[in-house]
């Protein structure tokens, strides 16, 4: 009997449930004072984080990939491994979720769409909840309890909206309550935009961390402010040692550092965790840090490091791709699709996958990237008259790699055929890519042993937020465009050293 798994709604529980991707080992513990923590060094930005027993989880904006919102577990804060995804089908574009536990039920909110929506589970693992529209615009949603039970939204600009006792709809009207901190007019950043409220309550005051300064731009944008309140709407106080997190000189190696969440975790210790660019890399988008912070004598809080010292940076690979031959019962935790709305449209069968293709874009399956050089192979089977390839995908519109349609092979660039010659290769089926020091050289093959190497290769360190927009990355991925299916088989992955490789 016929072998078949669908990747359905329904089924989204049983097919994701299994983890991949841990990091190695590492008995180190995190910085106490000298530096920084990158836990995730592929685009994994706007961390939201909580703790729950003996794990700490985290989740982070997921674009429109479906499935989308997933989240990470780990015991040390160092080690992570994706555990599941929250989101079972596209909403839009996901953007900033804030991770929360009230009472007995975990939320995690998030605005996509324009509007803010909640999906609730009873543990941090699921099962999650179909999405719940809260009906109101603004972007950056930070929940907080007040000691009386009543449950507040903090949004970017300073505003604030009540929630329902469930937190699943909205009690009362958006209202302005803070304005920010003030940076010097002479620094050089992108917009004042403040964003990312993230709240928490410590020792009879209400501390609000903020991002300012804009996500990109100038490497010296980004920061986190911190302010602090007696009562949860206010007035707000802000630190006078503002920023807490900064990226003071662009001769760091992380760049545009903000959008922070202090959170405390074992033995009482705190720490604050956010986002930033790493210098020379920017496709990789926005990689997640962890750094120790110390409260202060007079009730603030202060990195453990020379707050405009970035000291010692400390790279944890816990974004790993593993090699798949589609032939488990699960699809692995690092592939997420662009260009569909469910899973309905895939189906996991016979040691392959398939993807149903359509004529309005493309369809794609792609990773997140966390290594600097590498080097991918990959099967790819697409029926008569459908378009098949394997590349680097920032987006729907932009991406540059290898192609294969009716008997001729090709590449495209920035999502366009790249003008090069077609080549005629009828027998092609497998596909290469290799990406060195950000120049992409092409190949493929009859049989995935004997390669031809395509004549042009391309330069793709363009592929970034500052050139492109969209605050994407550069991923992994096989898209098939068409009337009819692509099946994708044998996919391959091998991290590349910095050299020059044979």
């Amino acid at each position: 009997m016929k072998r078949l798994v669908l990747l359905g709604i329904g089924l989204l529980a049983v097919v994701f449930l299994t983890a991949s991707g841990t990091g190695s080992p590492t008995t180190t513990p995190l910085a106490p004072s000298g530096g920084i923590d990158v836990v995730l060094t592929g685009d994994y930005p706007d961390p939201s984080i909580i703790r729950e027993g003996d794990f700490f989880y985290m989740t982070h904006t997921s674009h429109a990939y479906v499935p989308g919102l997933l989240i990470w577990r780990s015991k040390d804060l160092l080690n992570w491994e994706r555990a599941g995804y929250a989101l079972k089908r596209s909403v839009g574009d996901v953007w900033a979720p804030d991770f929360v536990k009230y009472g007995n039920r975990f939320f995690i909110y998030f605005p996509a769409s324009g509007t803010n929506w909640v999906v609730t589970a009873p543990s941090p693992e699921g099962p999650w909840s179909d999405p719940v529209d809260l009906k109101i615009s603004g972007i950056d949603p930070g929940h907080i309890a007040a000691p009386d039970g009543k449950r507040y939204l903090y949004q970017d600009d300073g505003y604030v909206v009540e929630l329902a006792p469930d937190g699943l709809s909205i009690a009362g009207k958006r209202a302005k309550v803070y304005d920010g901190w003030r940076y010097p007019d002479s620094w050089a950043v992108e917009c004042f935009c403040l964003e990312s409220p993230k709240l928490m309550f410590f020792k009879g005051m209400y501390y609000l961390t903020s991002a300012e300064g804009g996500t990109a731009g100038p490497g010296t944008s980004h920061m986190a402010v911190l302010a602090r309140a007696k009562n949860v709407l206010g007035p707000w106080e802000n630190c006078p040692t503002n920023p807490l997190v900064h990226t003071w000189s662009k001769t760091e190696r992380y760049l545009s550092k903000g959008h922070g969440t202090l959170f405390q975790g074992a033995a009482g210790k705190w720490f604050i965790v956010y986002h930033a660019y790493e210098n020379g890399h920017l496709p990789l988008g926005r990689q997640t840090i962890i750094e120790p912070v110390t409260p202060t004598k007079d009730g603030w809080f202060r990195t453990a490091r020379d707050p405009q010292r970035e000291g010692e940076v400390r790279k944890h690979r816990n974004v790993v791709l593993e090699p798949d031959d589609f032939a488990g019962e699960s699809l692995k935790l690092q592939w997420q699709f662009s260009g569909i709305g469910s899973l309905n449209e895939v189906e996991l069968a016979d040691g392959a996958l398939t993807i149903t293709c359509g004529t309005d874009g493309i369809r794609a399956m792609h990773a997140i990237l966390g290594d600097h050089n590498f080097e991918a192979t990959v099967k790819l089977e697409p029926e008569k008259g459908v378009e098949a390839g394997l590349i680097l995908h920032y987006d729907q519109k932009i991406y540059a790699g290898i192609g294969l349609k009716d008997g001729y092979v090709f590449t495209m660039s920035k999502g366009e055929l790249a003008g090069n010659p077609m080549v005629e290769a009828p027998q092609a089926r497998y596909f290469k890519i290799r990406l060195f020091e950000y120049d992409l050289t092409m190949f493929y093959s009859e049989d995935g042993v004997n390669w031809k190497t395509y004549p042009s290769s391309q330069e793709v360190s363009g592929y970034q937020q500052n050139m492109l927009g969209g605050f994407s990355s550069l991923k992994i991925g096989v898209y098939g465009q068409g009337n009819g299916r692509l099946r994708i088989d044998d996919f391959t992955y091998r991290v590349l050293d910095d050299r020059f490789p044979e």
